[in-house]
């Protein structure tokens, strides 16, 4: 483990799956500390709003006391900055992803030469999950039990419940 390395692990979590969640852990095996940022989303339409988002994130990582978790609006280098970060972890899942990762890694490198970004796959049980998907299946009555937690079905069951006329 990196002694005194702060992890900075930026997403919407919209909602945090359980891809995210074997991310996170995998991050606290390599970094004596770890924020995960939420990101207010200003750029991306979500289904949870910030505070939702966030407290399902604080509940899916309670078990790490070595996490935190933050909000974050604007440039994220700003945030990594003021924290004292060194490092940003992302999360690759396929391929595919990967180019957009690449080029995003090279952006933040040019804003903030100190700061490395680290790529982490998730188990591959869980790298196929997207966030994405799972607001589609669970908004379109699906089952999305083995992609997210217990705490984050009841949530996205809620939310559905509400955006769907009786």
């Amino acid at each position: 483990m990196a002694q005194n390395v702060l992890a900075v692990y930026p997403g919407t979590f919209d909602p945090i799956t359980l891809g995210h969640e074997d991310v996170v852990r995998r991050a606290t095996q390599l970094f004596e500390r770890v924020i995960v940022a939420v990101a207010a989303g200003h750029h991306k339409k979500t289904l949870f709003n910030l505070e939702e988002r966030i407290d399902m994130v604080r509940e899916a990582v309670k078990g790490y006391p070595q996490v935190q978790v933050e909000a974050f609006s604007g440039l994220l280098r700003d945030f990594v900055v003021e924290r004292g970060g060194k490092a940003m972890v992302r999360g690759l899942r396929a391929v595919t992803d990967f180019d957009y990762e690449f080029q995003l890694a090279g952006m933040n490198r040019s804003l903030m030469p100190q700061v490395e970004t680290v790529f982490l796959t998730p188990s591959d049980k869980y790298q196929f999950i997207s966030s994405t998907f799972v607001r589609e299946i669970a908004v379109l009555g699906g089952e999305v039990h083995k992609f997210v937690s217990p705490s984050v079905q009841e949530r996205l069951a809620e939310k559905v419940r509400t955006l769907t006329p009786p």
